[in-house]
């Protein structure tokens, strides 16, 4: 079911909650307390185009308990659709504020995603950064298609873990799809925060905050990345430009 907020839109079909971080931690933390599955999705435009090219894949952010505007592009589209206040909530970001307010309340977390060395690295500076964080189970699975053994394997240790947040660092939409399949069987509250685990770890670049906020972070990651990245942004970021210029136009002609 989804679960819009006051200030939630959909942009080109897919629901972006306006918020901020001081809203935000708060919320994850309440839904970590509650003992029962949740999911966040950390939206950028490649979810945006991904959820408009996959009905399904759409159904399963427009049902989550938070998305999240990863993205500038989507805070602008957010407030060009009318929530005037709407700020950024970086995946990176997010993890760090969530982990020393869990650090601060005693809550155990747990981290599933990456590869071992970046896994490692990330622990490593979150437990000197937040030496009071409860690490309660970490995990980097095989890049490859787990068997119905070792998935259950996996949740069984989860669970048993007790950890009531757990970041999935899987990359978009694969980590989406995880936590909307696994949302009834952990109790816990997960976000799927991408490339956070590398940002962390330092095993990627991050782009300068100025670039950041200027929108221009997907244009320094292609630069960085652009084997991989090249059709994420050079194929997907146009569309969006065109699918959302023509939303825009249809809401106005109804007003």
């Amino acid at each position: 079911m989804e679960q819009a907020l006051d200030k939630s839109r959909y942009i080109v079909g897919m629901r972006v909650d306006g918020s901020d971080y001081e809203k935000t931690v708060p919320r994850i933390l309440s839904l970590a307390q509650g003992n029962c599955g949740a999911y966040v999705c950390v939206a950028t435009v490649h979810m945006v185009m991904e959820a408009y090219d996959d009905p399904q894949f759409r159904s399963i952010v427009n049902g989550s308990d938070i998305v999240t505007s990863d993205g500038m592009p989507l805070v602008w589209g957010l407030r060009m659709l009318g929530v005037k206040d709407a700020q950024r909530v970086y995946g990176p970001d997010l993890t760090l504020f969530v982990c020393e307010q869990a650090a601060h309340e005693g809550i155990p977390l747990g981290f599933y995603g990456g590869s071992p060395p970046v896994l490692d690295r990330l622990l490593d500076r979150l437990r000197s950064r937040y030496p009071r964080l409860r690490i309660a189970y970490c995990c980097s699975p095989p890049f490859r298609e787990l068997s119905a053994e070792e998935k259950e394997h996996i949740l069984q240790a989860i669970r048993e873990s007790g950890a009531k947040i757990l970041f999935i660092g899987l990359g978009c939409p694969k980590q989406e799809r995880w936590m909307a399949e696994h949302k009834e069987k952990i109790e816990a509250v997960m976000i799927g925060v991408g490339a956070a685990f590398d940002f962390i770890a330092a095993s990627k670049p991050k782009a300068p905050h100025w670039i950041q906020m200027a929108g221009l972070e997907w244009l320094f990651r292609l630069g960085t990345e652009p084997r991989r990245l090249w059709k994420r942004y050079l194929y997907q970021n146009p569309r969006f430009l065109y699918y959302f210029t023509l939303q825009l136009l249809r809401s106005k002609e109804h007003r």
